[in-house]
């Protein structure tokens, strides 16, 4: 396949919901888009990146642990001898956990802030490397409500989205006077999706009245963050439905 003219953008965290999401609407404004999920989910991914294909846009998945050093400069190495420059680079790990504290191991501790906060230092380490020297390019992480507050049962989640937050907010002013667009998304709100329609029963009527996140629309203002002017940049906006409390 031959190199993108537009260049390429770069999904970490590609799931059923909002990562594909992201991914559908950056191909469909005609960039590349290279998608990661652990190696174990690869199959999956394959099938996304043949639908986005069949669609007419051109889509390649990765097997990788975001997690490990060497794999994600690897990968970003690979995405810009083979495929293009990367002008897009989103973070959209998860890893959301409910532990009381006493019931919260080392172990997941450790894990829930490798997944959420460490991989998300990885990436934007290694979008900022290949970036910087175009003077060009946005880097996007997907946030959570968790990232402004924690709450009982989610110390571990709280506290790997707040880092991934502070790390958003550091990258932003180093890289902002370099030509980078750093942004941060706060999503606070039931998403529509699989894991939620297995959860609850009420889903269409919450989507029917505009109650529930819609990954789609979720992923529009990705696009509208990407396509903002650089004498206007935003860093954080908070997305949720209308009937959200908050």
């Amino acid at each position: 396949m031959a190199r993108t003219q537009k260049g390429a953008c770069l999904v970490v965290g590609v799931g059923d919901g909002v990562g594909s999401a992201i991914a559908r609407a950056f191909a469909a404004e005609g960039y590349e888009v290279c998608m990661t999920r652990r190696p174990r989910h690869l199959d999956q991914l394959e099938a996304l990146a043949e639908q986005i294909r069949a669609d007419g846009c051109r889509a390649r998945a990765y097997g990788v642990d975001a997690r490990q050093e060497a794999e994600m400069v690897a990968l970003f190495d690979k995405i810009e001898a083979e495929v293009g420059p990367l002008e897009v680079v989103v973070f959209n790990i998860g890893a959301n956990v409910r532990f009381g504290i006493v019931e919260t191991t080392a172990q997941v501790f450790s894990k829930v802030w490798e997944m959420a906060c460490f991989a998300g230092f990885l990436t934007g380490r290694e979008a900022a490397r290949v970036m910087v020297p175009r003077g060009r390019g946005t880097i996007l992480f997907t946030g959570a409500s968790a990232s402004l507050r924690g709450k009982d049962g989610f110390s571990a989640f709280a506290s790997a989205k707040a880092g991934l937050r502070a790390l958003a907010q550091s990258l932003a002013r180093e890289m902002g006077p370099q030509g980078v667009h750093v942004a941060h998304v706060v999503v606070d709100g039931a998403i529509d999706g699989v894991f939620t329609r297995q959860m609850r029963d009420d889903v269409q009527g919450l989507l029917d009245r505009d109650e529930i996140l819609k990954p789609d629309e979720i992923a529009a203002n990705y696009v509208w963050l990407h396509n903002q002017p650089r004498s206007a940049w935003t860093h954080e906006i908070d997305l949720r439905p209308h009937s959200e409390t908050w």
